[in-house]
């Protein structure tokens, strides 16, 4: 393999990943959503967040963070969670960038990744290469370079 040793990034330090990135997400749609609703957002954000709020706070909440992660993945394999932790998606069998069409798929499988109880994303702490159903189903895995053992090999029998 051409360039450094990577290991797989285990369930911890994603989900640490994936704090970073809500709260970077907060800190910008909050404000749009208050912008949009006003003061009546607020008190039912938590509680209300799924009802009556129209097409545009769905959109918001919903579209805008898809898009978004989508295209950080398409533009640096990474959210900026995962850039925080040096990690990066790379294709599960050659280890090169994923297509268009594999970090789409990724998002999409985050959903089946949620069913029973989030156990999707728990696999990655049971997997030998650290994937959840979403990376397994978009044939990816998430690496960062090496720091102990762990060592990727991709293309190894």
């Amino acid at each position: 393999m051409d360039g450094p040793e990577l290991e797989y990034v285990g369930f911890w330090l994603r989900f640490w990943a994936f704090i970073i990135d809500s709260v970077l997400a907060m800190v910008i749609l909050l404000p749009i959503l208050h912008a949009y609703a006003g003061y009546s957002y607020w008190p039912g954000l938590w509680s209300d967040m799924y009802t009556g709020r129209g097409p545009t706070a769905e959109l918001i909440q919903w579209v805008l963070p898809a898009i978004a992660v989508v295209i950080f993945w398409i533009t640096r394999q990474a959210t900026p969670g995962k850039m925080a932790i040096s990690a990066t998606i790379v294709d599960a069998e050659t280890g090169k960038r994923p297509t268009t069409g594999q970090f789409i798929g990724r998002y999409l499988a985050y959903y089946v990744s949620m069913i029973a109880f989030f156990l999707g994303f728990i696999w990655i702490g049971l997997d030998a290469r650290k994937q959840g159903w979403h990376d397994k189903l978009a044939g990816t895995v998430v690496v960062r370079p090496r720091r102990g053992t762990g060592t990727v090999h991709f293309n190894s029998p």
